[in-house]
């Protein structure tokens, strides 16, 4: 059976075949639906059995095509072959599996083989927790049941239609052969565990023949008022069929459930508590969830939570526990008052972690959402997290490449809820180019990390960590593909903007890298001409932010040689080239960044060069488009930052950064009017041959958009 199989998902197709597919498939579900006495007790046998239905049922070479075939082609095609192969399946199938057949395999299934047998509640009675672990689907192929259940849902879904009606049957006999007050162990009380079962996994079909508000309120809410130790077997179904049915439960029941799930959450049996921590995960993170309905809850919920993390021993229980802790701090906003206790908790996990990267990963996730529902009170909890942090991002330790993107997203989320940078968040900034200079596998994250560091760290963070900027943007650019430019060139912008004096010269190796990026072709390529045009509309905020700095470095024999280097011929001076690019690529840019160019353009109007008068009418066309077009309105953003509570948060400094950007606070509009008369000024006759060949409209646009009689 096992190599039967292997073969039939190695290759389906040759497996379809009649002589092979019909017979293997009819004896499996023989031995599953009428098993010999000692093939009943050879479970490993049935498990293979089962799977091979299973894979056959699901099979999606074995769905019947619905598109048709071209007509007059040319000979059978290997496609058509294989069509031709799932219909004849398809029609084996139909032959196979009449609707009794199909009602008979689920009626066995519920009947048979969900059902708890003695030697499983004798597990059960043991060990709580290793047996709630080894029911869960997740090792489905392992235990007999698991793998019944994994069988009747892919049949189920085949045959909604047909089985649904027969499912509930099964239920309604099975409560009204099992009243809610029974509790001792009878056939009748483990025939209805088992019907529960069956409910829970097709709820989304279920739905239609089976009211949830009713069950809930008539059967199963009476059933965890039953505190017999026996009913832990109702008690751990119901909490199953909580979590699954979270969809179908209406706003009228929400709060009945979210009561019934805490108290199982506190139930003596450690199975039935792991069940209700899966489906309490599951209520949170539902889109409909109501925190109104479940906030007076909360107190309890997480005394629960610590204290079953303390009586569990498995490994896969305390993720569980942990998972549901981290989805609790992402979705309910009252957390303050527990900070203490949840500090304490995840101290100690981290202490008893030490080697289970697994566990320590989950942490780090609840940590993330634990800084974030802090938000800015985040710095109460720095004495246990940043040493965890420390320890996560250094890339020597023993263990932490595995918590490395974990750790990095921890950090990120640390530093854009600071209110402040305190002095070991600043003393952190090394381990990124540690990590960088590795590989770029966590970019993406490093550089939000790179932007919080400037934004919140500001000349601080600068002054101390110039030499590692300098290598990691020298590090990133010219390393990575344009996706990972266009993520980075942003953040050299604003570096630029905060720093307009200090920057330019620090980096200068990254800049001309940029200049080249520039003068290079993009051959129409939609990213390539992103990166061109943004590292254009920085060079052009040198230009006007740090004017005299951008004259030294585009004369720099260093910058001339590695242009020649890279295959770049350029004509005139490396300036001109430039006015070409910002010309060219003006459509191509954000309206900030086609102010930067119209700035820097009506700049290149003062050189004393005679080659500025044969660009003057594009140069001209470009800043009188930008400014009719209109620019970025900062009004609103102004006022924005003013009615802002005074929060430090990343995104109002982000904002006053822009605020007092100088290309937004500069009028371009008087920068041409202005530079137009030194231009006049500098080629004399020769300005005026050229302004006399604009043409009329252009040059009616021109005067309109500088205000001019």
């Amino acid at each position: 059976m096992k190599v039967l199989v292997a073969i039939q998902q190695r290759h389906p197709y040759s497996f379809g075949d009649i002589c092979v597919l019909q017979p293997v498939l009819n004896f499996c579900l023989n031995k599953i639906t009428d098993p010999e006495p000692d093939i009943l007790s050879f479970e490993q046998f049935l498990i293979k059995c089962m799977v091979m239905a299973k894979s056959v049922f699901e099979c999606k070479e074995y769905k019947p095509s619905v598109t048709g075939r071209v007509m007059d082609e040319n000979g059978v095609t290997l496609e058509q072959m294989k069509k031709n192969i799932s219909n004849a399946v398809a029609g084996v199938l139909t032959r196979l599996l009449p609707n009794e057949r199909i009602v008979l395999l689920c009626n066995v299934l519920i009947r048979r083989y969900f059902v708890l047998t003695t030697s499983d509640l004798e597990e059960w009675y043991e060990n709580p927790e290793v047996f709630h672990h080894e029911q869960d689907m997740v090792q489905w192929t392992e235990k007999l049941r698991p793998c019944a259940e994994a069988l009747y849902i892919v049949s189920f879904e085949n045959h909604s239609q047909l089985l649904a009606p027969i499912v509930v049957s099964i239920l309604q006999e099975a409560m009204n052969g099992c009243p809610t007050s029974t509790s001792e162990i009878t056939p009748g009380l483990l025939l209805k565990d088992a019907a529960y079962g069956a409910a829970a996994y097709v709820y989304y079909e279920l739905s239609n023949y089976l009211s949830f508000r009713d069950w809930f309120n008539g059967a199963l809410s009476l059933e965890l008022s039953n505190d017999h130790p026996n009913m832990r077997i109702i008690h751990r179904k119901v909490a199953l069929i909580l979590g699954q049915w979270v969809s179908e439960i209406k706003d009228d029941t929400k709060r009945a459930v979210y009561c019934a799930l805490i108290r199982l959450l506190q139930d003596k049996d450690l199975s039935v508590r792991l069940a209700a921590c899966r489906s309490l995960c599951l209520h949170v993170e539902d889109a409909n969830f109501s925190e109104k309905d479940f906030s007076d809850l909360l107190p309890v919920c997480w005394g629960s939570c610590f204290k079953l993390v303390k009586e569990v021993q498995e490994f896969d229980s305390k993720v569980q526990v942990l998972n549901l802790i981290s989805v609790l701090l992402g979705h309910v906003n009252e957390v303050i008052p527990y900070a203490s206790n949840l500090m304490h908790f995840f101290q100690m996990v981290w202490e008893e972690s030490s080697g289970e990267s697994l566990l320590r990963i989950q942490l780090l996730i609840a940590l993330r959402n634990f800084v974030i529902a802090l938000g800015y009170q985040s710095p109460s909890c720095y004495s246990m997290l940043l040493p965890i942090l420390q320890k996560g991002i250094d890339i020597n330790g023993p263990d932490e490449l595995n918590l490395l993107e974990d750790s990095m997203l921890l950090w990120e989320a640390t530093l854009s809820h600071a209110p402040a940078m305190v002095p070991q968040l600043l003393a952190y900034f090394p381990c990124l180019l540690e990590i960088l200079e590795r590989n770029f596998d966590h970019l993406q994250v490093a550089v939000d990390i790179i932007e919080d560091y400037i934004i919140l760290g500001g000349r601080e963070f600068l002054s101390m960590h110039a030499s590692s900027v300098a290598k990691l943007l020298d590090l990133i650019v010219g390393n990575v593909n344009d996706r990972g430019l266009l993520s980075i060139l942003p953040i050299i912008d604003i570096l630029i903007l905060c720093f307009p004096m200090e920057v330019p010269p620090l980096i200068s190796s990254t800049l001309q890298k940029l200049v080249v990026i520039c003068l290079s072709g993009d051959d129409g390529d939609p990213s390539k001409t992103a990166v061109k045009a943004s590292s254009a509309a920085i060079i052009a905020r040198i230009l006007v932010m740090n004017t005299n700095y951008l004259a030294q470095l585009t004369s720099e024999p260093s910058l001339s040689s590695v242009l020649q280097q890279t295959g770049v011929a350029i004509e005139d001076n490396i300036l001109l080239s430039l006015v070409g690019v910002w010309l060219d690529k003006v459509d191509n840019v954000s309206l900030p960044q086609k102010k930067a160019f119209g700035l820097a353009l009506s700049i290149i109007l003062t050189l004393r060069l005679p080659q500025v008068l044969d660009k003057l009418d594009q140069i001209l066309s470009v800043c009188t488009s930008v400014i009719l077009g209109g620019t970025d309105d900062l009004t609103e953003e102004e006022s924005r930052s003013h009615d802002e509570d005074l929060l430090p948060s990343k995104e109002l400094r982000r904002r006053q950064i822009k605020v007092s950007d100088p290309i937004n606070r500069l009028s371009l509009e008087n920068s041409v009017r202005d530079n137009l008369q030194t231009c006049a000024a500098l080629h004399g006759e020769s300005f005026n041959s050229a302004i006399a060949k604009i043409h009329p409209a252009a040059f009616a646009q021109l005067k309109q958009a500088l205000k001019m009689p």
